[in-house]
């Protein structure tokens, strides 16, 4: 078996795990009004049904001080009790042993939500927003504890069978433990014993309270970006007294925190297998916990090296799992190959969970849906039907798969000579290859499943009026506005100048038929990686690269991803300049006009060529209908837009065949 380490059971506190995969604690927001619902029901069951051995369910806030998003469980109240044991029963009916992880941010707390003032060692900022903390009494120190066992005892009462205490990501705990965010001088400050008297004290009442077949985790992380942060050496030192006690079963260790965002939930900028040095280092140094490796464990490859490697003894998969909930069926099954895999883009997980929405997945609609869509578990078709779907962009590709998923017989066209589309495109930017992964994902899928994919193909209106289908799904895509047309200059129209040549599409430079020189002007309107990586690939081309973006800053629309400042990094050391709040008012042939949104002021740039990432137009060269023909449209071909919903039109149109 060639994941076997990865693959092997393990015992935990009196539970045996399948496996060493868990699916790890992170914030779903599928709550509705503080209580689990159907969405957030369907969503665990489908990674239990999977096959992850264990699942730690998203962080509940201890205390009225700790609420951070709108889906956030409800605090201080048994009412969770009964809802949770909806969610806790099925899962272990399926297998997997379940957790929850309590938290509580500290002085990182979000006011909007939680009206409260933000608790703290020392009183000091937030680096969630603009606000200062409240430096906490002793009296106001015993409440959070007891807040703490009183959440435990509810999780026990829900069925869970255990509980991550949170210590990471410059967390409340984490803030005690760290010399720069604790100024303390009475018996929670000062001394290592007071630092860590306030989680170490927390782990022995949830022990008293909820016995000894509980489980308690540690969960840690470590971060580099600041000096004032716990330095790993301080953070070994730190858990082993913990270890010490005996009485915590896991630790698990993450990447980032509050003052390092963008590595937390680490985009394909970052390396994968982020933590696996430290947990060796922690592995070796613990005498009674185990220890879990998260932070870009992406696939199962990067578990079983890690497993077999003894750099951890568990894994958490997450975003993979999000992608694949039976990411682990699937390895055991012996069929990794068919694994989908995440391509580390933060677009629908954490991009919508940033902005206070319930979670999904850019190349898994069926996130957040489960409980509608039934996951990944197809329904054979009541009467299998012939397909032709035609346009294999990320429309055209997850309808074709869907569709033969239930049985129908299906024959995908497009007149490219490889699958994918723009898509394609994307995965020819610098460190985007994981989107080239999933285009051989899905031709690996057509073949399992018989879908005849043509290539080089163009149909016409007649051919497909003459197909024997009975069902056309059109997903042909959408095209670079010709005009070059911009949104914040809404009476101009095109753009002037175009016609002195040397205005080129994000799309005619990432398939190489641009043909440009030393200088060039990237105009991005998007504000995503259509402008951002195409400027990025040309920058390290060795080009001098000019962004010009009507948004206050680049990479506007990739900062709900925390993707947006690790790429204006890379995009600086590369020599790019950024020319923000500005639009283009004219091209010369040799340079561009620009002008200033801010004061009007007007300036000419030398460039031997324009790039233009503006609005595309859709593209549906066909008529409305074919006589005899069921006829779906879906993706770009009906409005233009971000890949993600392309996914999910195509699954959809699948599931109503």
């Amino acid at each position: 078996m060639p994941y076997r380490h990865l693959m092997s059971p393990i015992r935990l506190r009196g539970h045996s795990l399948r496996n060493r995969i868990v699916f790890g604690a992170h914030t779903n927001n599928m709550s509705d009004m503080g209580l689990p619902g159907p969405r957030m029901a369907a969503y665990l069951l489908e990674r239990a049904l999977g096959g992850a051995a264990m699942i730690v369910v998203e962080p509940m806030p201890v205390h009225r001080t700790g609420i951070l998003t709108r889906g956030n469980f409800l605090h201080g109240t048994d009412a969770v009790i009964p809802h949770f044991r909806r969610l806790t029963e099925p899962v272990k009916a399926a297998g997997a042993v379940i957790l929850q992880q309590l938290y509580h941010v500290g002085a990182h707390g979000d006011a909007d939500l939680s009206f409260a003032p933000h608790w703290s060692p020392s009183g000091g900022p937030s680096y969630h927003d603009s606000d200062g903390s409240h430096r906490m009494t002793e009296a106001e120190i015993e409440e959070l504890i007891e807040a703490h066992v009183a959440a435990a005892v509810r999780c026990r009462e829900g069925g869970f069978q255990g509980v991550e205490v949170w210590a990471a990501y410059h967390s409340l705990l984490d803030q005690f433990w760290t010399p720069w965010s604790n100024t303390r001088d009475d018996r929670w400050g000062g001394s290592l014993e007071n630092r860590t008297r306030l989680s170490r004290t927390i782990i022995g009442r949830i022990r008293r309270a909820c016995g000894e077949d509980f489980v308690i985790v540690l969960a840690v992380s470590i971060s580099d970006a600041h000096p004032v942060t716990l330095s790993q050496e301080a953070l070994l030192e730190i858990v082993a007294l913990h270890d010490a006690t005996g009485e915590v079963d896991y630790v698990t260790c993450g990447h980032g925190g509050y003052l390092d965002f963008e590595r937390l939930m680490p985009t394909f900028l970052f390396g994968e297998k982020l933590t696996a040095p430290f947990t060796e280092r922690l592995r070796r140094e613990l005498r009674h916990a185990l220890v879990t490796s998260e932070a870009h464990v992406r696939t199962p490859e990067n578990g079983e090296a890690i497993i077999a490697a003894g750099q951890a003894d568990l894994v958490s998969i997450v975003r993979g799992q999000i992608a694949d909930p039976h990411l682990a069926r699937k390895t055991a099954e012996g069929r990794a190959q068919d694994v989908r895999g995440c391509i580390s883009c933060n677009q629908m997980c954490w991009g919508r969970r940033a902005r206070d929405y319930w979670i999904s997945c850019l190349v898994n609609p069926s996130v957040g849906r489960e409980w509608e869509w039934g996951g990944d578990r197809f329904t054979p078709a009541g009467r299998p039907r012939r397909v032709l779907v035609v346009g294999a962009g990320p429309a055209g590709l997850e309808a074709a798969r869907a569709a033969a998923e239930r049985g129908h017989r299906v024959e995908i066209a497009e007149a490219q000579p490889q699958v994918g589309g723009q898509f394609r495109l994307a995965g020819l930017q610098p460190r985007r290859g994981q989107i080239l992964e999933l285009l051989d994902w899905y031709e690996r899928q057509f073949a399992r499943l018989g879908v005849t994919l043509r290539l080089n193909t163009i149909l016409e209106a007649e051919d497909v009026a003459g197909h024997p289908a009975e069902v056309v799904i059109l997903a042909t895509g959408s095209l670079p506005d010709p005009e070059a047309r911009q949104r914040w200059l809404p009476g101009a129209g095109a753009l002037p100048g175009r016609e002195n040549g040397g205005v080129w599409s994000a799309e005619d430079v990432m398939r190489r038929a641009a043909r440009l020189g030393k200088a060039v002007i990237v105009l991005d309107e998007g504000g995503n990686w259509r402008g951002v990586g195409t400027a990025w690939a040309l920058a390290e081309q060795g080009r001098k690269v000019v962004i010009v973006t009507p948004d206050p800053f680049v990479g506007k629309e990739i900062a709900r991803t925390s993707a947006d400042g690790p790429a204006r990094a890379r995009l600086a050391r590369a020599g790019a300049r950024f020319l923000t709040e500005h639009v283009i008012t004219r091209w010369h042939g040799n340079g561009a006009t620009v002008r200033s949104l801010l004061t009007g002021a007007e300036e000419t740039i030398e460039a031997s060529g324009l790039v233009v990432a503006t609005t595309n137009l859709a593209f549906d060269p066909f008529p409305e209908t074919f006589p005899g023909k069921t006829v779906h449209r879906i993706g770009d071909c009906v409005a233009p837009r971000q890949a993600p919903y392309a996914f999910h039109e195509g699954r959809k149109v699948a599931l109503q065949l």
